[in-house]
């Protein structure tokens, strides 16, 4: 007997984009304010704005993945600004750079208490 469930049909149905339920559903989720934060241990950087060698400024990591961070900062950093982030890890510094997708007012109760920023760069 085996114990490995079979896997799910494949259906080709077709989603009626104008079916009633479905639109009251999707207006259910338009205020979600989703933000990648929460799931992964923040860890404290130094980041610097431009190419040039800008004076160090503190912000913190939120979130990382393939080549996206989430950082949180007590400042506002335009679309389109490039960033270098330094950390710690594994005993030494590490240095990315990222460019800014988009940066914006946090909109958590304890982000608007504590004037933080949410910015997601695309690093390379």
């Amino acid at each position: 007997m085996s114990h490995i469930k079979s896997m799910p049909k494949v259906s080709n149905t077709q989603v009626d984009w104008s079916d009633p339920r479905l639109e009251a559903l999707l207006r259910k989720t338009e205020e979600w304010k989703l933000d990648n934060r929460g799931g992964f241990p923040a860890q404290d950087v130094q980041i610097h704005l431009g190419w040039g060698a800008s004076a160090a400024r503190k912000a913190v990591l939120v979130w990382e993945a393939d080549r996206v961070m989430v950082l949180e900062a007590m400042f506002l950093i335009p679309q389109g600004e490039h960033v270098r982030v330094d950390r710690m890890a594994a005993g030494g510094m590490r240095t990315v750079w990222g460019v800014v997708a988009e940066g914006r007012e946090g909109f958590r109760e304890e982000d608007k208490a504590n004037g933080v920023y949410v910015h997601w760069l695309h690093v390379g």
